[in-house]
């Protein structure tokens, strides 16, 4: 069996991102002074982050084939890099230095016919096969099943799967490998002229294969806001035997079948290859950022638009408190940050009517508005700093988790004309759950992702002073209470987080129950024996 690939570029095994990018211990200790200072407490304490020495892992319980051992590791950086993904919980319960429920190994396929005989394997010997991409999933997404429910989990790591196999320029649609990483495939799609254009925020370290089976949504805001917009085809190895659909523009034959496979998130197989549709890369872009002091306002300049038909590659609506935290506002106003982007034509009109319908509603918009070719039009001014603060989070959240302060972030959708008291339900929700932790002096605030003619993606963030050795159960109080919410004001329980484990409660309460029937019937017939990570979309019962 063989032991970890060496990197020249070395991932945090316990939390996001690489670790020459990962804050330092004066960056950490300037931040907490931050957040003691907005809480009103004396200071925050903080943990150092783990060490590989100090992790401790059960022994493996299984040991591959011989025929399939130079495919498989079970060193303690794979196992212990494996264990989780990047939720609050995660890493949190890696700064306890908690990897009690490892996978027994991780194996790494170089073709589809490795990850045949891998799953084959799996199937045969009643062991969990978990499908991993870039292990970005902040829902419990790919972590391994209790320790009791299967005798062995295998972690299947699909990042040797990563390049663009065949362009297709007339059709603009590429052949792509489902490990491949974000940065990867656009670097391979850019001497073709052609870009996916799908930029979720886990872009860096999240796959091809990953979207797709989350049914990730990227940062543009409208029209191809989804992953699924641009799935063309899908390849899936089931333990059943192959998938390979057609490739289609489109078709009235029957339920399209990729669609059985866009958020099935590993439950019914692995997604190996997919033919993308692709756009011409943009050479036009331009932006504006209004502010609003009544944020009931800003919504309604948002909606208009959305419901506009300019389709802009950006309409992010920030809170005051969102727009203070993120470095783009004072705190006392909303903003709304509009884009534009086109491979084929200026944008003056588009953003200047966006600018218009601003105004219609109360905003302030500078008077002229420039637009540029390349992309420095979405780099400067507010819509710049969000920017940056968007990029750098993931690794101040982890930071922040190190200083025992619940951190947590959800989403979800609903229609405009149910927003505005589905709005005041969540954050009363979330409020009264801060006050019942002793967390009064910790925050709710809110951004649209994503806006739909019919309706908004609202994202909310929440952040509190947490009770050392707490942290976890006092995040538990505040999801439940945001989620029940969700659920009982109509809208999802994801919007493009995914389901995972932590989310099944709920999407089981969100699923029609003969729509449940169906996919434990198709799990059945793809997954007889009830292996690919068990207990997301169908539960383990």
């Amino acid at each position: 069996m063989q032991g970890g690939n060496a990197m020249s570029r070395r991932r945090k095994f316990w939390g996001w991102g690489y670790e020459d990018e990962d804050l330092g211990a004066d960056e950490r200790k300037a931040l907490a002074g931050v957040l003691a200072d907005r809480f009103g407490v004396d200071s925050l304490s903080v943990t150092e982050p783990p060490t590989l020495a100090e992790v401790e892992l059960r022994d493996p319980r299984v040991k591959p084939p011989s025929s399939l051992d130079h495919l498989c590791s079970d060193s303690k950086e794979e196992r212990a890099s494996h264990t989780y993904g990047k939720s609050f919980r995660d890493v949190v319960r890696a700064y306890r230095r908690d990897f009690s429920n490892p996978p027994d190994v991780v194996a790494t396929p170089n073709d589809e016919e490795d990850v045949r005989r891998l799953l084959d394997w799996c199937s045969e010997a009643g062991l969990a096969a978990i499908p991993y991409g870039g292990g970005s999933s902040v829902v419990g997404g790919v972590e391994p099943p209790p320790a009791d429910a299967f005798p062995g989990a295998v972690t299947i790591d699909l990042r040797n799967l990563n390049k663009v196999l065949e362009v297709d320029r007339a059709s603009r649609a590429a052949r792509i490998q489902g490990g491949a990483l974000g940065p990867d495939l656009e670097a391979q799609l850019k001497p073709h002229g052609l870009t996916l254009r799908h930029f979720p925020q886990s872009f860096e370290l999240s796959t091809l294969g990953g979207w797709i089976a989350t049914r990730s949504g990227g940062q543009f805001a409208t029209l191809y806001t989804h992953i699924d917009d641009f799935v063309e085809a899908v390849r899936v190895v089931t333990p059943a035997g192959l998938v390979k659909t057609r490739r289609l523009p489109g078709s009235g034959a029957g339920p399209q079948p990729e669609r059985l496979f866009l958020g099935s998130e590993g439950s019914l197989g692995i997604i190996t290859e997919a033919w993308m549709r692709l756009q011409d890369r943009p050479t036009f872009r331009a932006n504006v950022a209004a502010s609003f002091a009544s944020f009931e306002d800003a919504v309604a300049a948002c909606r208009a638009v959305s419901q506009s038909g300019l389709h802009p590659s950006n309409c992010r609506l920030l809170d005051p408190l969102e727009a203070l935290y993120s470095g783009a506002g004072d705190g006392g106003q909303a903003l709304l940050l509009v884009a534009f982007e086109s491979a084929d034509h200026e944008l003056d009109a588009w953003i200047a009517r966006a600018g218009e319908l601003c105004r219609d509603h109360g905003g302030e918009v500078p008077d002229q508005v420039e637009t540029r070719a390349g992309a420095e039009g979405a780099r400067e001014g507010s819509a710049g700093a969000w920017r940056d603060a968007f990029i750098k989070m993931p690794y101040r959240r982890d930071a922040i988790a190190g200083m025992g302060v619940i951190n947590e972030t959800f989403e979800t959708a609903c229609t405009w004309e149910a927003f505005p008291r589905f709005h005041a339900a969540v954050t009363g929700a979330v409020r009264g759950a801060l006050e019942s932790i002793g967390g009064g002096s910790g925050w709710v605030s809110a951004r649209f992702t994503h806006v739909y003619p019919d309706g908004p993606a609202p994202y909310y963030s929440v952040m509190a002073p947490g009770k050392p050795g707490q942290e976890i159960e006092q995040w538990q109080v505040i999801k439940e209470a945001a989620s029940a919410a969700i659920i009982r004001e109509g809208g999802t329980i994801t919007h493009h987080h995914a389901v995972g484990r932590d989310h099944m409660p709920w999407y089981e309460q969100e699923k029609p129950a003969l729509v449940d029937a169906a996919l434990r019937a198709a799990k059945t017939a793809l997954d007889p024996r009830g292996v690919m990570n068990p207990g997301v979309i169908v539960g383990l019962r």
